[in-house]
Order: structure tokens, then C-alpha cells, then sequence
């Protein structure tokens, strides 16, 4: 048997983390077993689905490098991969379910629905269909049909009895068919459901194994049953485990950011991404945490996929980011950091700059922030943040003064300026620290840098001493 699974996103908004969770164990399980990978674009919900929302799929999932071997932009034996190009496959399914006497014509109308719904609520009692036509005469559903009522066409679940599947994470799972609505498959404008579309395009795409979030186990049943009214083998259920906020609920972008594009506009690696949402369903022998595609491509089952809700936690990704920013090497950092304004800058420049930011850096956005003291102007500095709380701004100008003239005539690298200026440290009887946080505020306008000496060579001579003479201005 050929490995096939999918992930199949609806074109409805920004691209969600889940959906690249979520495609990450069906690529990695196609790779580990030299299947395929599909991608389906599932937009059959008409008012909300839009192309601008498909390109945004497609560009994040290749950003973090889970491309795919069939999909809509591709195209592949199975085609077309848009449900909303496929609406008469899945009419002529739907009505041969009623042929088969696995589905009904419903022609209640939504006035009804609602009288039963209402009816259902005051009782306390689970909303569902009352299953009012599903046993009346063919011929009395077709004369109002006839007679222009709107129809849709609903499944027939067991009325009695349970529905048992084994899944790959969770092991025996057992619903009462009692507990299960009878689904609507076809809707009134001849589009299908989720439920419907999903199984017919699962089966004519040849998908051997549903890998899937753990929200679509409450539907599995009423998918096994379409399964079994078409006389079709159903695939292997798989479903992973939610991604979660914090106090353990469904992630949602009320708690944590869920779209891709905003992680990738903030600057983390797609490597780091991957790794992390790796993290969230699966562990590596020995407990590794730092681990890339190839590692998880040896090492991956779907058998090993965890079944606890994993938290979803912003720090531990910053720390895989920053994991993975320490090992590029300074010419690739320079590079990933071209988009978020390096790119702006002299070349050579932001090279030198690179390899004092790098273990600074939590995302790559940070770059405007860290590195801004070495492009711009300043603004005139704070007498009161010169001094600092040990010192007095006279003593700081004595420090500064005693400084400036020792910059001016020193070797202008990062070993000869520090050796320069602890030589006027000690000559002013205090301690380096409390001659380099003035010098570092003087001509940064911050506390927090990387070394003042690699600083002040970046920066060169003349803007150094400029700063210098700038912030003895304001301690005059």
C-alpha cells in the first residue's frame, strides 16, 4: 500500500498554525514511508472563502518548507483539488446515497427547524434533527418538491447501537449512534458539506491515512457511515492532539497569535517553526529538542504521536528561534535579516554589526531595535541616565572629559580601545564599569548594548566622539 494523506485548509482567513501542524505529521509520515503528500483546498463555504486567503496558504506552508507532492497550483492525477471545482462529483454521490436508501430529501423548512430546535432547548435536550422526512413516501417528498419546496439531502445514521474505530492515537474510540445527528450532506444551493465532500475526495484521492486535529473525532462517525453506505474501506484515523493556550484551552488568537504570516513577519525561522510545532506531538529518542526534518523524517510514527493537549508557549518558541539563530553563520544571518532593514544599510557594515547582535537577537525583527544607535542620529542624552544611580553628573563630565581625548588618539579596534579606556579607569581611581556605562549611554543613548568596545569600532571615530562632545554639552 502507497501512503497518502493530506491536509485539507479552508481559504478563510489568515493561514492558521494548526493547519501547519497538522501538515506537518502527514508530510513527515508520506516522507517516512515514500508516499504523498496532498494538499486540497476545501472551500465550499462560499461567503467566507476567498483566493487571497488560498495564495496566503500556499506561501506559508512552502515559507516553512512542507511542500507538497498534488494540490490545486500543481495539479496531480486526482484533480481538481478545489472542492468548489468538484460540486458535481459530490451531487451525484449525495443522490446515490438516496438511491441506495442511505440518505433522504429533507424538505423542512428553516422556520421549522428552528420551532424543533426551540422545543428541543426548553426541554433541555441536545439540538438535532427530529428525522420528521425521513420515513415519509417517496412520492409525498418528491410532490413537494415538485411543488418547489427547497430540499437537502440528509444521512441516515443507525438509530440504535454504537459506532467503534479504532484510532492510531486514542485506541478504541465508541460514540452511541443515538448521540448522532442525521447529517446534512447536501445543502440547499446543490453545494456539499464538510462531511460529505471531505469522505468522496478522501476516497477518489486514494488517502490511505486521516491525520487530522483531534476537534473531527465527534465527526468520524458520521464519516465511517458514509463510508460504509458507498461499500468503501475506510482509511486509518489519526487524530492529533489540539494545539492549546496556556490554561489548556483551544488556541486562539484572543490568547496567543495563530496566523503564520504574523510568525513570519515578526522574523522566526521557518526551521525553528517547524521544530517547535514538531515539539507539540511528538518526541525524539532521548528527549533531543533541537531536531530538523531529516531527523524527524528517520525517527517519526504515527504511532509515537503524543496524546496530551500540548501548550502552545510563546517563550519555549523564542528560545527554539534563538536556538537556531545562533547557528546560522554570521553572512547567513546578514542575509535573513535583508527583510526586516538590513537590507537598507551598507553591506559591510551590517556584517560587522551582525556578529554583536546575533546572541541579542529573539526574532529577527528585532534588528531595527538593537542595531538603530548605529544609523540614526540621537537624540541629546539624559544627564540623569549618564550618571546613572552611583553617580554624580560631575563626576561623570570628569570621567568623559578624562576619556575624550584618550579616544581621539587611541587605535581605533575594539582590543586597543578597551585596553585605552580601563588605563583611564584606573587613573581616575574607579572601576571600568563606572567609566563604560556613562561612555556606553554617551554614545548609544542605552544601558543595554553589546560590548562598548566592539560598539565604538562599528561606530567609528568620529561619530563617537561626537556623541562624546554631545553628552559633555549636557553635563556642562
Amino acid at each position: 500500500m502507497t501512503v497518502r494523506v493530506r491536509v485539507a485548509p479552508s481559504p478563510t482567513g489568515d493561514p492558521h498554525v494548526g493547519t501547519a501542524y497538522v501538515a506537518l505529521f502527514n508530510r513527515t509520515w508520506a516522507r517516512r514511508n515514500g508516499g504523498q503528500f496532498l494538499l486540497r483546498i476545501e472551500d465550499t463555504d462560499r461567503v467566507r472563502s476567498n483566493a487571497e486567503s488560498e495564495k496566503m496558504i500556499f506561501e506559508s506552508l512552502r515559507w516553512l518548507g512542507l511542500t507538497w507532492d498534488e494540490g490545486p497550483d500543481i495539479g496531480g492525477p486526482c484533480g481538481p483539488y478545489r472542492q468548489s471545482e468538484r460540486v458535481a462529483i459530490y451531487l451525484e454521490h449525495a443522490k446515490s446515497l438516496v438511491a441506495s436508501g442511505a440518505a433522504y430529501y429533507c424538505t423542512c423548512t428553516a422556520e421549522r427547524l428552528e420551532g424543533v430546535r426551540k422545543a428541543q432547548d426548553a426541554a433541555k435536550l441536545s439540538p438535532r434533527y427530529d428525522r420528521r422526512c425521513r420515513d415519509l413516501p417517496a412520492s409525498e417528498v418528491q410532490k413537494q418538491i415538485d411543488a418547489g419546496a427547497k430540499w437537502v439531502i440528509r444521512m441516515k445514521v443507525p438509530a440504535e447501537g454504537e459506532c467503534r474505530f479504532r484510532d492510531v492515537v486514542r485506541g478504541e474510540v465508541v460514540f452511541a449512534w443515538d448521540q448522532i445527528d442525521d447529517q446534512v450532506l447536501l445543502k440547499s444551493d446543490g453545494w456539499p458539506t464538510y462531511h460529505l465532500a471531505n469522505v468522496v475526495d478522501d476516497r477518489l484521492m486514494g488517502i490511505t491515512h486521516v491525520i487530522r486535529a483531534e476537534e473531527w473525532i465527534s465527526s468520524t462517525p458520521k464519516h465511517i457511515r458514509l463510508y460504509e453506505a458507498f461499500g468503501w474501506t475506510p482509511p486509518v484515523w489519526c487524530h492529533v492532539p489540539l494545539l492549546r493556550n496556556k490554561d489548556r484551552s483551544k488556541i486562539s488568537k484572543r490568547k496567543n497569535p495563530t496566523s503564520l504570516n504574523w510568525y513570519r513577519d515578526q522574523g522566526y525561522l521557518p526551521e525553528a517553526m517547524v521544530n517547535f510545532l514538531a515539539l507539540m506531538g511528538f518526541s525524539m529518542p532521548g528527549g533531543v529538542e533541537v531536531f530538523g526534518p531529516a531527523d524527524m523524517d528517520r525517527e517519526f510514527s504515527i504511532e509515537k504521536i503524543n496524546a496530551g493537549g500540548p501548550v502552545f508557549d510563546l517563550q519555549k518558541l523564542d528560545w527554539m528561534n534563538g536556538q537556531y539563530l545562533r547557528k546560522l553563520s554570521p553572512d547567513e544571518l546578514a542575509t535573513r535579516l535583508g527583510p526586516f532593514g538590513a537590507a537598507g544599510h551598507d553591506a559591510a557594515t551590517v556584517r560587522r554589526i551582525v556578529p554583536l547582535i546575533q546572541d541579542r537577537l529573539r526574532v529577527l525583527s528585532d534588528w531595527t531595535e538593537l542595531t538603530a544607535f548605529f544609523f540614526g542620529d540621537l537624540a541629546a542624552p539624559d544627564p540623569a541616565l549618564l550618571a546613572g544611580k552611583k553617580q554624580t553628573p560631575a563626576q561623570v563630565r570628569d570621567l568623559l572629559s578624562r576619556a575624550r581625548p584618550v579616544l581621539a588618539a587611541a587605535e581605533w579596534t575594539d582590543a586597543a580601545l578597551e585596553a585605552s579606556l580601563r588605563e583611564v579607569a584606573a587613573a581616575a581611581g574607579v572601576k571600568p564599569g563606572d567609566l563604560f556605562m556613562p561612555l556606553r549611554v554617551a554614545v548609544t543613548g542605552r544601558t543595554n548594548t553589546p560590548p562598548l568596545t566592539a560598539t565604538l569600532e562599528v561606530l567609528g571615530r568620529d561619530r563617537s566622539l561626537a556623541r562624546v562632545d554631545a553628552a559633555l554639552a549636557c553635563l556642562a
